[in-house]
């Protein structure tokens, strides 16, 4: 009998799990029986693995081989399996236990000539391997910069199953790990280009300062998507745990570039209106994947034509947005993906969308079914709603609007100043603290209370459309430079959720 060993990662979600394997010769019928809850995927390594290794000059042990992925509850999804399951089949053949084997996690798929090509969810894999205590990880070539953004554990990076092979036997070396380049700056789009809707673009000021949630309304070609996709550009650079944890989402779906995989802008993301619950909060069969709320981490979600977009999508919004997180259950487990974006929605006022409203030919229950779709719980959760109307020609006088590099620096010093306020509570942004801490440790006087106090006596405000308030309310006075908010400040807030705000 002859048994080898080998170790990988199984990620699941953001985490991720060693996965001990083992190959076990014996005598028998040729023939091999993959155990441990293999996927698809997983079972077909079978024919992957020996291929690559006679390609490589090594020959397939004619017996009985038995391959065991433990812990065999935990199930087993995708490819990067290979390298490990081929390392550990060549000790076994060899009757060689290697050193380097025992005290490496290996991460690859195999290619039929022995290429190890690259896989997906390089980084978190890496993060569980570092958390626990294992000193060295062997990743593809094309996933070494990748797996380079953890420090604290030596990473490698193999280009075929020979090189490896020979760097087990102490006969080969593999690559060191790399400095990974900063992404280059992409080039902004500018609030100057934005003609007119001076309200709008004070609103996206406001939303950007305290990563609110945004409302845009307004007909066809008003200028919504142009403030959309302007909002990134005032947003401040990720953080470094931040900007790991974006990345670590990417490499799990996959999108992360191979030269510069370290994401330190927050996200853009905006799909399109016919997209379902799954492409949205995430999901699959076995282990679900992450959604366009969790790509959108730590940035923008843009939801573009909001009210042509199914009723059971939108509702499916409430939960991540209320706790910054989304929990998937499928049938191999629960997984759990980070979703703290900011959510800009537009739309039109109603289904004929004319340029003009007086060419409007939608009948009052129309316009009201159209915008129905948006129920009263989510947009309790908007703190921004703003109404847009055309612009007339005296708006494109020769005085330039104000650019995104101006508006940026007093954003900063707004989320600066909410930082060392809320610092000691542990939030780092206005729209992240809770009502509690807003309404027992910074409570305004009776004066500034007043207009919330009458909203929510006449019925049109919420418990937690006070809090939101009041979170837009210190968000002005950031911008204002008050250590405080004033009656001006809660009023703009509040009116801001009736939709007719203007600084």
């Amino acid at each position: 009998m002859a048994l080898g060993r080998a170790y990988s990662v199984a990620v699941r979600g953001l985490d991720g799990e060693i996965v001990e394997i083992e190959a076990d010769i014996t005598a028998g019928l040729p023939g091999v029986y993959l155990v441990g809850l293999p996927d698809a995927a997983l079972r077909e390594s079978r024919d992957r693995v020996r291929a690559a290794i006679t390609n490589c000059g090594n020959e397939w042990p004619m017996s009985r081989l038995t391959l065991a992925l433990s812990p065999a509850t935990l199930a087993k999804a995708g490819s990067l399996y290979d390298i490990a399951i081929a390392a550990a089949v060549l000790s076994a053949s060899h009757k060689k236990p290697w050193d380097r084997l025992e005290k490496t996690v290996l991460l690859g798929e195999l290619a039929l000539d022995g290429r190890i090509r690259s896989v997906r969810g390089v980084l978190p894999a890496v993060l569980a391997a570092k958390r626990q205590g294992w000193p060295t990880v062997v990743v593809p070539i094309a996933n070494l910069a990748e797996a380079s953004l953890v420090d604290g554990i030596e990473v490698l990076g193999a280009q075929t199953l020979r090189q490896l092979q020979g760097w087990l036997t102490g006969k080969a070396a593999l690559a060191d790990r790399v400095d990974t380049p900063a992404p280059q700056a992409d080039s902004v789009a500018d609030l100057a280009d934005v003609v007119g809707q001076t309200h709008a673009r004070f609103a996206v000021e406001v939303a950007a300062a305290g990563a609110h949630h945004l409302m845009l309304t307004g007909p066809p070609g008003v200028g919504k998507t142009m403030l959309a996709q302007r909002l990134p550009g005032l947003l401040p650079e990720l953080t470094e745990r931040e900007a790991l944890e974006v990345t670590a989402i990417h490499s799990v779906v996959g999108m992360l570039s191979e030269a510069t995989p370290l994401i330190t802008r927050p996200p853009f993301i905006a799909p399109h209106h016919s997209s379902s619950v799954a492409a949205l909060v995430g999901g699959g069969s076995g282990m679900a994947r992450p959604g366009a709320v969790s790509r959108a981490h730590r940035g923008v979600l843009f939801l573009d034509e909001c009210a042509e977009i199914r009723v059971s999508v939108l509702e499916s919004l409430r939960t991540p947005l209320e706790d910054g997180e989304i929990r998937l259950a499928r049938r191999d487990g629960v997984a759990c993906y980070p979703a703290r974006f900011q959510l800009v929605m537009a739309a039109n006022p109603c289904a004929c969308a004319q340029t003009d409203p007086k060419d409007c030919i939608c009948t009052s229950p129309e316009k009201r079914r159209y915008l129905g779709k948006l129920s009263g719980p989510l947009m309790d959760r908007v703190d921004l709603r703003v109404e847009m109307h055309m612009v007339r020609a005296g708006a494109f006088a020769p005085d330039a609007a104000e650019p995104t590099a101006a508006v940026r620096d007093r954003v900063a010093q707004a989320r600066g100043a909410a930082a060392e306020r809320w610092r000691r509570y542990g939030f780092a942004t206005n729209a992240e603290v809770t009502g509690s801490v807003l309404r027992r440790k910074f409570r305004l006087d009776a004066t500034a209370m007043e207009p919330l106090k009458i909203a929510l006596e006449r019925g049109v405000l919420s418990i937690r459309g006070v809090d939101r308030s009041l979170r837009v309310a210190w968000t002005l006075a950031d911008l204002a430079g008050r250590i405080t908010p004033n009656v001006d400040d809660v009023a703009v807030a509040l009116s801001f959720r009736q939709g007719g705000a203007k600084p």
